[in-house]
């Protein structure tokens, strides 16, 4: 792992395994299936339910620094504490939690590389029972706004008044509308397609086949092949954040890109806007539903 640009936020399975007990550290599951945990986890690690623990459903946003703070000291996890993040599918829920922790400006984070695939298949230890917990004070000190991106950024990119990339990280069939969501995703929109100048590279595509990142030369031929070199910043998005804080973390932390946002708001904001800019590539002419 040493290639990549920082190699420091990755620990691989086998130094999980050596290291269960390294002090100081909380490992913590985050899956897209919330079931996953209690099925058997790493053990000491604890788990987070994305949909009720890191989202505010009410307001359709971050959960707030208070919300944070009493997650993390439940979670025994204090401001000095190193979180070894992990989860399944490749780890998308896992980056989605780093991106939100670096947003709130915490230090010591990581993802286990290969998650919980690469963990089981290589028949490692796992346990069903919770995890001993000693509360912990966690305290908030600051947002790092350079991470985030909202609409009015994307906007400015997409209508050509700002220099910038966007890299839409879902599927083919949602990037040219032939679909609005996932099969069984809840979670949708008005309209479909996306948005205008938008260069379509699926997150997975970044990973191998055990879960694991793809090499760092491998990344730059990926992503600088569809024009996504990081000269201009670059905003990642996808349906509601999750798959383009995966991407987000390849670019800024594996390829070292200066300038890289993930726009959470993404496509259930982006395609219910009235008056924003769409491209849809199914109907039998490219229809551009533009901005007024």
């Amino acid at each position: 792992m040493a290639e990549y640009k920082h190699p420091e936020v990755l620990v691989t399975t086998e130094w999980v395994a050596q290291n269960l007990n390294a002090p100081n550290a909380r490992l913590v599951e985050v899956d897209v299936d919330t079931t996953a945990y209690d099925q058997g986890h790493i053990p000491g690690a604890v788990g987070w339910n994305w949909q009720t623990e890191l989202q505010d459903n009410i307001k359709r946003d971050l959960i707030d620094r208070t919300a944070l703070e009493k997650l993390l000291g439940e979670s025994g996890i204090s401001n000095d504490t190193t979180i070894l993040l992990y989860g399944d599918n490749n780890n998308w829920f896992a980056a989605y939690a780093f991106w939100q922790l670096k947003y709130y400006g915490h230090q010591n984070v990581k993802l286990i590389n290969g998650g919980r695939k690469k963990w089981l298949e290589e028949k490692r230890a796992q346990t069903k029972d919770a995890a001993n917990i000693s509360p912990a004070t966690y305290r908030v000190t600051r947002t790092d706004e350079s991470v985030r991106a909202f609409k009015e950024d994307v906007l400015a990119i997409a209508q050509g008044k700002k220099r910038g990339q966007l890299v839409d990280v879902r599927s083919v069939d949602e990037f040219t509308g032939k679909i609005i969501a996932p099969p069984g995703m809840t979670e949708t929109a008005q309209r479909a397609g996306h948005i205008p100048n938008a260069a379509n590279i699926p997150w997975a595509q970044a990973a191998n086949e055990d879960g694991t990142f793809k090499s760092a030369e491998a990344l730059a031929t990926l992503y600088q092949g569809k024009g996504v070199t990081g000269s201009d910043e670059v905003i990642a998005y996808c349906r509601i954040g999750e798959r383009s804080s995966h991407t987000w973390f390849v670019l800024k932390y594996l390829l070292g890109y200066n300038n890289v946002r993930n726009y959470d708001g993404s496509w259930t904001e982006w395609g219910n806007l009235i008056g924003s800019p769409i491209v849809n590539e199914t109907a039998s002419n490219t229809k551009v539903a533009s901005a007024k």
